[in-house]
């Protein structure tokens, strides 16, 4: 006999977009608004610990300074909205596949972007409203196509491994990256890429977890995804706070909002199988479409107006006169 919750899990897992994904697609949308205010509060945060310690934070954050960030009530604020984003997002996950609900991040993009350039005082230059363009329009295509493909299906113990290892892989690549990096110019690009890459992984152990609740397994390999979610999260807010230090918000926020969904879904695709059985125009599309919101990210972290990036630290420092030193 179906119950009330069966007959909900099981409308969420159909293909097509219909009303109980659409309040996935609500809820979605919300936290991707606070996970916006959240970045820009911990920016200001991290700017004004990075300022008060004399140290570029660009090249990494030490003890210290992550210490001082515990005793700023700004970055508290946002790391609060964060952990309200981070729950909405789980719950929309409970209504809609995860290549629907991931994507829809890139809200936050445009949120941040505007929040940014009134911040700044400058008119928004062209490249870079082209550059949110088309990255909200290559993320809002590649949604449209997961939604009419993708299905939630079981995940088998075999398929949770593989995550849990790549997982691992991952971590330990990024973490040799970084001492290569963080004297690099490009440093603030791999921040946000890492951050990014690990931030999927935090989506797809979500989605896996809430899984196994739903089915009333709360056995050793569930504990292990919820340590390795907790691992993935610390490591990629470290990535991200690194990157608030050396680069403006709305930059850290398009790479993570493309980034994000990318890896998620493409661990969906290839790990999970949420894409099971679809056509093969359909594959090609995620493809091409998630190309377009990458090369968005080019633009804007090209064209990256040094000026603004100055203006917004000095906005959060209460200073009009002082320049990061990451940009000296």
């Amino acid at each position: 006999m179906n119950t009330p919750l069966a007959e909900l899990l099981a409308a969420a897992s159909h293909p097509s977009l219909g009303p109980v994904q659409l309040i996935g697609v609500a809820i979605a949308v919300v936290g991707a608004v606070f996970m916006s205010l959240a970045a820009m509060l911990q920016h200001r945060g991290v700017a004004r610990v990075d300022a008060a310690s004399g140290s570029a934070g660009g090249s990494g954050l030490g003890g210290g300074q992550l210490m001082a960030l515990l005793r700023q009530p700004v970055w508290l604020a946002g790391t609060g909205l964060i952990i309200v984003a981070i729950c909405l997002q789980i719950t929309a996950l409970i209504f809609a596949p995860l290549v629907v609900v991931q994507p829809l991040g890139v809200i936050s993009l445009v949120v941040t972007t505007l929040i940014t350039s009134h911040q700044s005082g400058r008119r928004m230059p062209r490249i870079k409203l082209a550059a949110v363009l088309i990255s909200v329009l290559g993320i809002a295509a590649f949604v449209t196509v997961a939604a009419f493909v993708a299905v939630d299906s079981p995940i088998t113990q075999m398929e949770l491994f593989t995550v849990l290892i790549v997982l691992f892989v991952v971590i330990v690549a990024l973490v040799a990256g970084f001492l290569a990096a963080r004297q690099s110019r490009f440093r603030s690009l791999y921040y946000i890429v890492a951050g990014g890459a690990l931030y999927g992984f935090v989506a797809t152990l979500a989605r896996v977890v809430i899984g196994r609740l739903r089915e009333g397994d709360f056995g050793g390999l569930t504990i292990l995804c919820v340590l390795s979610l907790a691992l993935a999260l610390a490591a990629g807010s470290y990535f991200v706070q690194t990157a608030y230090a050396s680069g403006s918000p709305d930059l850290v926020v398009a790479g993570l909002t493309v980034i994000d969904p990318l890896v998620a879904v493409a661990i969906g695709i290839v790990v999970l199988g949420e894409t099971a059985g679809a056509p093969a125009w359909a594959l090609i599309a995620f493809v091409v479409f998630g190309a377009v919101s990458a090369f968005g990210v080019y633009l804007l972290a090209a064209h990256q107006d040094e000026d603004e990036v100055a203006a917004v630290r000095s906005r959060a420092l209460g200073s009009e006169h002082l320049r990061p030193e990451s940009d000296q």
